[in-house]
């Protein structure tokens, strides 16, 4: 039977920072609000799948980022972006986002995030607040 785990992330979509670097020290750190955000990733996670276990072949990852229509938009403008028809081409980047999620679900939802062979991002907007779900399913090797 194929595992698969739902969850939401509530709150602005972000992506993974770049590491930053302390000339001071030498050393090299990951800034704190990639931190905090992986944590909030992990939290929702485990609160909305109690009863996980950490896949181990093949998953396939979809993330769909959803961000508030601006209020100042008109009417007519708020429709089309709700139906799909204007997408939302503001940062954060597609791929940093996977990054971020797929980073937070190491050691979690799957043991490393090189077994995701299958990765799907969509950013669209939304009339909900902003927030992003999240679904991972373990894949046969033969869909993969």
């Amino acid at each position: 039977m194929l595992e698969a785990y739902t969850f939401t992330v509530y709150g602005k979509p972000q992506g993974k920072a770049r590491p930053r670097f302390n000339r001071k020290t030498g050393i090299t750190y990951t800034p704190g609000a990639t931190i905090s955000y992986e944590a909030l990733v992990q939290g929702a996670f485990i609160s909305q799948n109690t009863a996980h276990q950490i896949l181990t072949g093949p998953v396939r990852v979809t993330i769909t980022a959803f961000y508030q229509v601006p209020k100042s938009w008109s009417q007519k403008k708020k429709d089309r972006a709700l139906s799909g028809l204007i997408a939302p081409t503001t940062k954060p980047d597609a791929d940093n986002i996977a990054k971020i999620i797929c980073d937070a679900l190491n050691g979690l939802a799957f043991k490393d995030d090189a077994q995701v062979v299958i990765l799907e991002v969509v950013k669209k907007y939304t009339d909900q607040g902003d927030h992003v779900t999240v679904t991972v399913v373990d894949v046969p090797d033969w869909e993969a």
